[in-house]
């Protein structure tokens, strides 16, 4: 544990590297006269930490690559400025009793409104962006996770890309599409968008911000200079780096200065995050006359959100203001009525709306408020750090007249195992121009809740597994552990149990697996 003392001391070194000397010469005047002589190592290995980061920014601001200098002073600051928070903040930042019902309407009165014989004029003010940050490792893919084959050998990318371009063949409009990769992505991602040259869809990217993983014990950066490229020593601060990311960028005021007034943010990897034309009018053209400056999509929870370590994030009014509620926020007493379906109905799709000059007017008045995410994990040689995250979604509080939209569930279809993989390669869905859409044979309005053991945790041990997809169609819930493999043409209807080996020859309807 970190004593309050050394908190506030750090708290200081980070607060002004040209001081870091004198402050730690006189917090160890104060730890001395306190004996905290654990707690003087440590502030003295902060002040040479933060010292020679400093050394380091002012070298770079004589070097003649302008780009790197910038991307590295931006990320610095950032850091920084996260940092603060870190420190001064001491747990769960809400007072439960202040929590009240989210204003939500539901997505039907929307969708009721009659759109205009134009639809282009909405079109036209309207910028996609999809996150694409994340790597596909976690289902043991090397790569940006966008390059993933989820349907008919089409990547996260090429259906994205195939739902804009459809979007403006159709309307005759200009909607692009931006990507917000990060340092682990921002390659791959380059060389493929050379292939959709001929895509009637303009693509521009940014990356987000690289900042240093902290030692957990120590609170000290892992990296030893701003050169260290080892893939454990830097990572990207969560999604809600976007704000920042986009306006250093220069790519927020070309996109002002187009006529774009508008933003639909979602995750890559969540396949029914499309465009809505009757949210996007409802936006642009709202029935009371005063605009919404950010939307955020919600939908009902179901017994699959609750697969494995699964928390949703939820939507609440608190203080007046409608906020993003994630776990860590919440107090430990409340835990398990956070996760109550009967209290907590709705989540977060990560769908958002927002007014590009609402986040340009809030960024200039430094008024952009997000929670600081703590992520603990554990490298593989066995080291404990942090990462200080932000989430998007959770700027919504700063904005003026946030709502949120109680959308279907076929709005949220992510995939993130080879269980979501199994459902979207599956005729449960079919496709058109990008799009999934439920089968009309599909008799019932949920999709199966599909379990899918370790040996799949891999796309290519999946696909290895699987001589073709099986029927999905009539099934209810399926879950598959040891060493199962299925021939062409299976149907699994009530499938349970943990065979230690099984083979479902072809053809074959597999009614019980005992």
């Amino acid at each position: 544990m970190i004593s309050p003392t050394l908190k506030n001391t750090l708290y200081l070194l980070a607060d002004d590297f040209t001081h870091c000397c004198t402050i730690c010469h006189l917090s160890c005047q104060q730890a001395a006269a306190s004996s905290l002589s654990a707690d003087l190592d440590k502030i003295t290995s902060w002040s040479n930490t933060w010292n020679m980061s400093f050394s380091i920014l002012t070298n770079l601001s004589l070097s003649p690559c302008l780009s790197k200098r910038t991307d590295v002073k931006k990320d610095f600051d950032g850091f920084q400025q996260l940092f603060h928070r870190f420190l001064q903040e001491k747990g769960p930042s809400l007072d439960w009793d202040c929590l009240q019902r989210p204003p939500v309407i539901p997505y039907e009165s929307v969708r009721e409104r009659q759109l205009p014989p134009d639809v282009s004029d909405l079109l036209n003010q309207l910028v996609v962006v999809k996150l694409n940050g994340g790597l596909g490792t976690s289902m043991g893919c090397k790569g940006p996770k966008s390059l993933i084959s989820v349907r008919s050998d089409n990547t996260f990318l090429d259906l994205t890309l195939q739902q804009i371009e459809h979007l403006n063949i159709t309307y005759n409009s200009d909607v692009p599409l931006v990507l917000m990769n990060s340092f682990n992505t921002d390659e791959d991602t380059q060389k493929i968008l050379q292939k959709y040259g001929h895509c009637k869809v303009k693509i521009y990217t940014f990356n987000q911000s690289r900042f240093p993983r902290i030692n957990k014990e120590t609170l000290l950066p892992i990296a030893t200079s701003v050169t260290d490229d080892g893939s454990d020593a830097w990572y990207p601060p969560g999604h809600g780096d976007l704000y920042d990311s986009l306006m250093a960028s220069g790519l927020m005021s070309k996109l002002l200065a187009q006529g774009k007034e508008l933003m639909f943010v979602s995750n890559i990897d969540n396949l029914g995050a499309t465009v809505d034309l009757h949210i996007l009018q409802h936006l642009l053209a709202p029935p009371c006359g005063e605009r919404c400056e950010f939307v955020m999509e919600v939908t009902n929870k179901t017994r699959a959100d609750f697969v494995g370590d699964k928390i949703p994030k939820g939507g609440m009014l608190y203080d007046g203001k409608l906020r993003l509620l994630e776990i860590a926020q919440v107090p430990k007493q409340h835990v398990d009525d956070f996760k109550s379906v009967s209290k907590f109905k709705i989540f977060n799709t990560n769908n958002l709306w927002m007014s590009l000059s609402a986040i340009k007017r809030l960024l200039e008045s430094s008024s952009v408020d997000m929670e600081v995410i703590v992520n603990n994990k554990t490298l593989e040689g066995g080291l404990n750090i942090i990462q200080m995250e932000t989430a998007v979604g959770a700027a919504m509080k700063s904005f003026d007249n946030a709502l949120g939209i109680n959308v279907p569930r076929s709005r949220f279809l992510p995939v993130k195992t080879s269980s979501d993989l199994l459902l979207v390669m599956s005729n449960l869905y079919s496709m058109r121009a990008g799009s999934l859409t439920m089968s009309e044979r599909r008799e019932f309005l949920t999709v199966p809740l599909i379990k899918l053991g370790s040996s799949f945790t891999k796309v290519q041990d999946f696909l290895r597994r699987f001589a073709s997809i099986p029927d999905l169609l009539e099934l209810d819930h399926l879950t598959v552990s040891g060493d199962v493999t299925f021939g062409k043409d299976v149907t699994p209807r009530i499938p349970r149990g943990h065979p230690d080996s099984l083979q479902a020859p072809p053809a074959e309807v597999l009614t019980c697996i005992r």
